[in-house]
């Protein structure tokens, strides 16, 4: 019996796992960003509607309502608010963005984050 031709199918066998591995680091990586670019906007919105909560809503917004200021960051960092709860003087809002649509990851990545008055100011 020959053994003419093994090395050419565990290399192709070989092959395939390396790609399987890489497509799903590719995956992983992909979701770690879109975390972090939730987390950034949820910040950055969060921090938003409290500077509007507090009065401070600039030259252009008198007196805005914070939950839509929080629309605005979220939206111009290319996510959605899902959610803005004012609890006192601090406001919780949560935001998401659109993951990555590879190997059965079908689902958007959400990410929280609160703004307030610093607990010594109270």
């Amino acid at each position: 019996m020959s053994e003419r031709g093994a090395a050419t199918v565990l290399t192709v066998a070989m092959a395939g796992v390396l790609l399987l591995v890489g497509a799903a680091t590719g995956v992983v990586g992909a979701i770690v960003v879109a975390h972090r670019r939730a987390q950034a906007a949820a910040d950055l919105s969060a921090l938003a509607a409290a500077t509007a909560l507090v009065g401070g809503g600039g030259l252009d917004h008198p007196g805005r309502d914070p939950c839509s200021a929080a629309a605005e960051v979220a939206e111009a960092n290319d996510a959605a608010l899902a959610g803005c709860w004012v609890e006192g003087r601090e406001v919780l809002v949560e935001v998401r963005v659109g993951g990555p649509r590879w190997l059965g990851q079908d689902r958007d990545l959400a990410a929280q984050a609160r703004a307030g008055p610093d607990s010594a100011a109270r």
